[in-house]
């Protein structure tokens, strides 16, 4: 193997793993849309929002749930500590490794979500809640722990502070610009996907995408990082 070879390898594994955390943002707006348009104005991918959606439940605000937001922040946070297992497990190993335990969990929870609102579309918003939050909160670790810079996956506030604060503008660089501003993109399609799917179609379908593009995903991570 050359040099070349060998500098190269780690930055195409490394590239895919890009790939990767794009496609689980998209993602990430397919189930936003789900919950939010879908299940009583609860996020249960973006927690950001969703303590704010708390405060205005709380408040009285017309449209909004207590139960239905403190539903989607208990199951976040069991995932959240799920997610810190499957690091202690498999953290000191290939992230690739690392990643596809992830991936496919969370195919399964969103799928099960999906499956449940096939089978029973109405009456099941607190499944649906419970089963795709603990799916985003077990993914919101992994990538926390992976450490990808500017690809949370499911928050842009960082992402959209660094796109001002870093560009000529700004007085930086922009050299991070292209993976900031593809992390925002991902995010407003899978949200613009999500809700035309939700207003057409129901809430299965956008559900089974989410699944059927995690599991694809964990297929993708296979291999040595």
């Amino acid at each position: 193997m050359t040099a070349r070879t060998r500098t190269k390898g780690p930055e195409l594994r490394g590239v895919r793993l890009v790939v990767v955390l794009l496609v689980l943002t998209v993602v990430s707006g397919l189930i936003d849309a789900v919950s939010y348009l879908g299940l009583g104005h609860v996020f249960t991918a973006n927690m950001t929002g969703n303590v704010v959606v708390l405060g205005f439940a709380a408040a009285g605000a017309p449209g909004f749930s207590v139960p239905h937001t403190a539903t989607s922040l208990g199951c976040f946070l069991v995932g959240a500590v799920a997610g810190g297992r499957i690091a202690a497990r498999y953290g000191g190993g290939s992230r690739r490794t690392w990643a596809r335990v992830m991936l496919a969990t969370e195919a399964l929870l969103v799928g099960a979500s999906a499956a449940v609102a096939f089978v029973a579309p109405t009456g099941t918003a607190y499944a649906l809640i419970a089963l795709t939050a603990l799916a985003m909160g077990m993914r919101n670790a992994t990538v926390r722990k992976l450490g990808v810079p500017d690809l949370t996956t499911t928050v842009l506030t960082m992402t959209l502070t660094g796109l001002a604060a870093d560009s000529p503008a700004g007085d930086g660089s922009g050299h991070r610009h292209p993976r900031r501003t593809a992390s925002v993109i991902a995010m407003a399609a899978g949200a613009a996907l999500g809700a035309w799917l939700v207003l057409h179609h129901g809430l299965a379908l956008p559900l089974l995408v989410a699944a059927l593009a995690a599991g694809v995903l964990a297929l993708a991570a296979s291999g040595r990082e």
